[in-house]
């Protein structure tokens, strides 16, 4: 959508034959202090390179014991735990190019990078469920023995491992699908442990080598059903959805209440990045242009009560006609 969005009559005054369309602009940059920003830290960059290296770490230690005790359980749980760690480096570089400044030819930035990682997170995630899951169905067919005691010690260190992680993350995840997505990759890794050990404690308790891929398969079913939500809100963010966060009834019917209004038209909210949302609208007021101050407040509700960061409001003074929409973004 950015791309239709050039914001042509944000900083062009119109000519002026265009009387009585006399419009009036104001913006309230993702940049500021908008009201979302005030749950999380301003980056995350140490919780990225911690949560990194402490799976990089956990990563060789399971997978070289999976192979040498030859257990799937650990051996997929390893696999997941590489999945993540690519998973957090999308996550980091989503987060880093959200950041870089806007320029001649991206004027919103890069802030659509952290949408994406979200997104490659998500396909990550269920690509590694799913090849898990394979895995598991045929190692139903030839059930092999497998030591326990190893095991249930190895994604033992595995939940500690994890549940850090994830609680690095888990003041941003509400705010920023981006770090939702990490958040979820690290919960979903401690549940991956805790269920390794639980069928290394089943195996020795009643012997059955059945357990392995079975709680495998049980582990891959639970994480796609948490993942699910993911991948769709940020394919739906891709394509200029609506947050789910906000109800573009209740805007509407926030503007059509301002003094003076009386028509809203070409109303637009879409997700900038993962954590920053914008609005475009016409606003008909009859009664002629508006000050400063009346728009000011309008954008600073528009933050608090919907979270919306990035305001572009035109105001007439009559319904524009079809010749003059081309300068409003369209969905």
């Amino acid at each position: 959508m950015s791309a239709a969005h050039d914001h042509d009559h944000d900083h062009n005054p119109p000519p002026a034959h265009a009387h009585p369309h006399e419009h009036a602009h104001k913006e309230s940059h993702g940049h500021g202090h908008g009201h979302s920003h005030d749950h999380a830290p301003a980056n995350f960059n140490r919780a990225f390179a911690i949560g990194i290296a402490l799976n990089i770490v956990f990563v060789a230690i399971e997978a070289f014991y999976g192979w040498k005790i030859n257990s799937l359980a650990l051996l997929a749980d390893a696999g997941h735990n590489l999945s993540d760690v690519a998973g957090l480096v999308l996550a980091w570089g989503g987060a880093l190019a959200g950041k870089l400044r806007p320029d001649a030819r991206h004027t919103y930035g890069w802030k659509r990078a952290s949408i994406l990682a979200a997104f490659a997170n998500a396909l990550l995630l269920l690509f590694a469920m799913g090849s898990l899951a394979w895995e598991a169905l045929h190692r139903l067919n030839s059930p092999e023995p497998i030591n326990g005691i190893t095991i249930m010690a190895v994604a033992g260190v595995g939940i500690l491992v994890n549940t850090a992680t994830a609680l690095l993350f888990m003041r941003g995840r509400e705010h920023d699908l981006n770090i939702r997505g990490a958040f979820l990759h690290m919960a979903a890794d401690a549940l991956v442990s805790l269920g390794v050990v639980m069928a290394g404690a089943l195996y020795l308790w009643q012997g059955w080598q059945w357990i392995d891929p079975v709680m495998s398969l049980l582990i891959a079913v639970v994480i796609v059903i948490g993942t699910w939500s993911l991948f769709r809100q940020s394919l739906h963010l891709l394509f200029d959805g609506v947050p789910d966060s906000i109800a573009l009834p209740e805007v509407r019917d926030y503007l059509s209440a301002l003094p003076g209004v009386t028509e809203v038209n070409d109303l637009h909210i879409w997700a900038m990045g993962t954590s920053q949302v914008a609005l475009t609208a016409h606003l008909v007021v009859p009664a002629g242009p508006v000050g400063d101050a009346w728009l000011g407040d309008a954008t600073e509700q528009l933050r608090k009560r919907f979270e919306i960061t990035h305001v572009t409001l035109q105001v007439a003074m009559q319904p524009m006609g079809p010749s003059c929409h081309g300068t409003l973004a369209t969905g």
